[in-house]
């Protein structure tokens, strides 16, 4: 009896515990006298195929991945150069000191190194974190694609069409590829991808880009066609997200995002004081920004801010004033946020700042006692994405040390937040009998927002959410003046296949339905008498099938 045979009734037995797992498989590993521990990926591609669906929960690796019920997909664009010049603190770029990278990034990030792998080839990365997740034994069928590379909005007008046409056709082809009336085929993905063998063999490498790229110019149809494929793909975009600066997100910016599928855009605000974001050469001040702001809520977008304490010019008071300011002043709230450190990256005009003594960056604890203290003022609507960039920190000159700032907050200072992110489920067990519909109104952009939550309340638990608008400018033909619209509708759950009858997670009980049924009774008693939504591509026939509504352009819309 092989290792893997042995394995399989320590999987099936209905007493598994995942804490006890590593010691089990070294107590079978040295039975076998093994050199190595196979990892769970080993595991799942040395099983039966009739095993596989059988111990594929048990064995997923990365739950906070897919905790919020879709999975993400970074995927890079190619390096380019900013219309504007530079801003100080930038690491990359052409020419910068790790060679051509996107802007904005080191090279070192694993969806830059992922994106190098690929030639920053959209098809290719798509289709190579699919691979890893179906690997990783995650459920893939709702994913959320996340641009990352800088401006996208700055590059030309062919080169967007061509990255998120091949980020569309990768899902749908990978759906086609492995997909056989509704299961997956995991022999078949399994000699696609030759496996099992070496992971990270250079031929594998090769042989299997060699297959994509002979596939890719196949059966090319427009961005629109792809987009109508993915509707019903096993591999569905419910979710697509794009970096921009607030001078090259504005209307016309804007209603490209729209035609391309997107529905999140990230930010980049950095900064409120106009002297700072002149001293960094941002290219746009704040009035720029609040701009920005206003005209993606008035299109239905969702928006992420990054923001960067610790910015020249600006002390400890000044900083805090600024983060609080985000969420008091109605020209700002963020539906979500990125707290970014400032760092100094060799060779940039911040670097030689630095080394001349004229600037000094905020340390790990500094950032942490800055970020720590507006935490309580942070709103209920509002997610905290990230607090550290995802950098490993030999790579920075000076600035926080570590990667893990948000946790070391938390052991030091103590997070005192009720932002989404705090409230999430994380695989609690919620009190079904306990749950309310709540729901919050406030200013922003010049108009009045909703944010309906449906949470848990004897856990203090959000487990779903709608943001309502009654935009304050018209900006297309779908938006009229009796017209709201809904920027985001959200489940939460640990990734759960769509129709999965079985499962018992926060989604599928219907809850996304009952949300939208408030908002639309909002709407009806502020004389709003049509709905306009923001929907990911994929989820457009969630929105015809189950709400009644229809596409009109970008949008799902209905009469009320």
């Amino acid at each position: 009896m092989t290792f893997y045979e042995d394995i399989i009734p320590v999987l099936k037995d209905e007493t598994f515990d995942y804490k006890k797992w590593t010691t089990k498989k070294m107590e079978l590993a040295n039975k076998h006298a093994l050199k190595t521990i196979p990892s769970n990926i080993d595991i799942l591609l040395h099983l039966p195929d009739e095993q596989v669906q059988l111990v594929k929960k048990k064995l997923l690796t990365k739950p906070t991945r897919t905790i919020s019920g879709v999975s993400p997909v970074a995927i890079m664009t190619a390096p380019s150069r900013c219309p504007h010049g530079k801003c100080t603190f930038c690491p990359g770029g052409i020419n910068s000191p790790w060679g051509d990278v996107p802007q904005s990034y080191t090279g070192h990030e694993p969806a830059t190194m992922r994106g190098m792998r690929n030639d920053y080839d959209a098809y290719l990365q798509v289709f190579n974190r699919l691979e890893q997740y179906v690997l990783l034994g995650h459920t893939f069928d709702k994913i959320e694609i996340i641009i990352m590379g800088g401006t996208f909005t700055a590059t030309t007008p062919a080169y967007q069409e061509e990255f998120v046409y091949g980020t569309f056709k990768a899902m749908n082809d990978f759906s086609d590829l492995f997909f056989e009336e509704g299961e997956f085929d995991f022999p078949k993905f399994k000699r696609f991808f030759e496996l099992p063998g070496e992971m990270y063999s250079k031929e594998r490498a090769v042989n299997i880009k060699a297959k994509l790229l002979e596939m890719k110019p196949k059966n090319i149809l427009s961005l629109e066609d792809e987009h109508q494929r993915n509707e019903t793909s096993f591999v569905r975009c419910v979710a697509l997200c794009i970096e921009t600066k607030p001078d090259w997100g504005l209307l016309k910016e804007g209603n490209e995002m729209l035609r391309q599928g997107c529905t999140r855009v990230e930010l980049g605000i950095q900064s409120v004081y106009d002297d700072v974001l002149k001293e960094v050469h941002r290219g746009h001040d704040s009035a720029t920004s609040i701009k920005s702001i206003q005209i993606l809520r008035d299109l239905g977008f969702k928006i992420n801010f990054h923001y960067m304490p610790g910015l020249p010019l600006t002390d400890r008071e000044q900083d805090i004033a600024g983060m609080r300011q985000l969420f008091s002043d109605p020209d700002y709230k963020p539906d979500m946020i990125k707290f970014y450190p400032c760092m100094v990256a060799e060779g940039t005009p911040l670097y030689h700042k630095w080394k001349k003594g004229e600037y000094e960056p905020i340390g790990t604890d500094e950032a942490a006692k800055r970020i720590s203290e507006i935490m309580p003022d942070i709103p209920e609507y509002c997610r905290i994405q990230r607090v550290q960039r995802d950098v490993p920190t030999k790579y920075w000159e000076a600035g926080v040390d570590r990667t893990n700032l948000r946790q070391y907050m938390d052991q030091t200072y103590g997070i005192n937040s009720r932002d989404i992110r705090a409230r999430e489920p994380k695989g609690r067990k919620v009190h079904w009998d306990k749950v309310e519909l709540k729901v919050m109104e406030f200013e922003a952009s010049g108009s009045l927002e909703f944010f309906i939550a449906a949470e848990d309340v004897s856990q203090d638990m959000i487990i779903g959410f709608c943001r309502l608008r009654f935009p304050k400018e018209f900006l297309r033909k779908e938006i009229t003046e009796d017209t709201a619209l809904i920027r985001e509708l959200h489940v939460y759950g640990t990734a759960t296949a769509i129709g999965d009858e079985e499962s018992i997670n926060v989604q599928h009980r219907g809850w996304g339905q009952k949300l939208m049924q408030k908002a639309e009774e909002i709407c009806i008693s502020n004389n709003k008498k049509k709905i306009v939504v923001i929907s990911g591509v994929g989820v457009r026939k969630y929105y015809e099938d189950k709400l009644g509504y229809n596409k009109e352009g970008p949008y799902m819309v209905k009469e009320i």
